[in-house]
């Protein structure tokens, strides 16, 4: 993938996009510096601090609506295994439905999924990360983390060369296999089975003890009522006290669960979230 780097965009994903609709080709990179327009999960800007990775890859084309989000699994996986990359050994990188990165507890990268088509009638998906390398946001809706905490903090060029071809790798593994074993891989990294998570889903509030993914990746919580599949929602922090004690994560082969949040709407613009209808998640 051929990168092209600048010192100042609005988005990386804005920018991306221009270069698709120019005709440029699967695999596109575009990362900058600095971003003076970044968005994040829910509306919410994104901080785009000096010393940040912020990148957008291209891809062509598009994956259908309903398996888009599969992407976002893959991107999490990849910036997991970048960010450890760096860490020392003791210090692991977390997951938090549906692809955040954790370390330490604390927020370290996020994600955003855009979808877009053609005058052509083509489409394509613009995948944004954005690593805290060198600083973490204050005052932000959930603790962040950066990987200056714990290490020196590695400049973004090299972050990218770590993280790019690890995101190709499973992004190759999902074409060749599906999405279970990138299901396997997220719940090895994710919530411990029977762990208790409150997921905010419009002015609702669920709350259930963690029971693992559904077939596209919605989140499965059991609770009094039976186990529910949640496929828009924003998982909360948990408190450690609520926190069950950890099981060993089986095979993923998930129930079949009743649904909530709906079903997908119309064709989506942007995805990660788990809500297909203009929602995003971090970048």
């Amino acid at each position: 993938m051929a990168v092209s780097w600048h010192e100042e965009l609005d988005s990386t994903n804005d920018e991306c996009r221009r270069q698709a609709e120019r005709g440029a080709p699967d695999g596109t990179v575009v990362a900058a510096i600095r971003q003076t327009a970044g968005r994040g999960q829910h509306g919410r800007n994104w901080s785009s601090l000096a010393g940040n990775l912020h990148v957008s890859f291209l891809l062509r084309p598009a994956p259908s609506p309903a398996r888009a989000p599969e992407i976002g699994f893959a991107a999490a996986l990849a910036v997991a295994e970048t960010v450890e990359h760096f860490l020392p050994p003791a210090v692991p990188a977390r997951l938090k439905w549906p692809n955040d990165v954790l370390v330490a507890d604390g927020k370290i990268a996020g994600i955003l999924l855009e979808r877009s088509a053609g005058a052509d009638g083509g489409s394509w998906l613009v995948l944004g990360i954005g690593i805290n390398l060198a600083a973490a946001p204050p005052d932000v809706a959930y603790p962040a983390r950066a990987l200056a905490e714990f290490v020196p903090a590695p400049r973004p060029a090299e972050a990218l060369a770590v993280l790019e071809p690890s995101l190709r790798g499973w992004l190759a593994r999902r074409e060749r296999e599906g999405f279970l074993p990138l299901a396997d891989a997220w719940q090895a990294r994710g919530p411990s089975r029977g762990e208790r998570l409150s997921v905010r889903m419009g002015d609702r509030l669920l709350a259930g003890a963690f029971a693992g993914l559904g077939p596209a990746g919605e989140l499965l919580l059991a609770t009094p009522e039976g186990t529910e599949r949640v496929i828009a929602g924003e998982v909360l922090a948990a408190a450690p006290a609520e926190r069950e004690p950890q099981q060993p994560d089986p095979p993923f082969r998930p129930p079949l669960p009743k649904e909530i949040g709906g079903p997908p709407g119309p064709e989506p613009t942007r995805y990660g979230d788990w809500q297909f209808k203009g929602r995003v998640t971090d970048f």
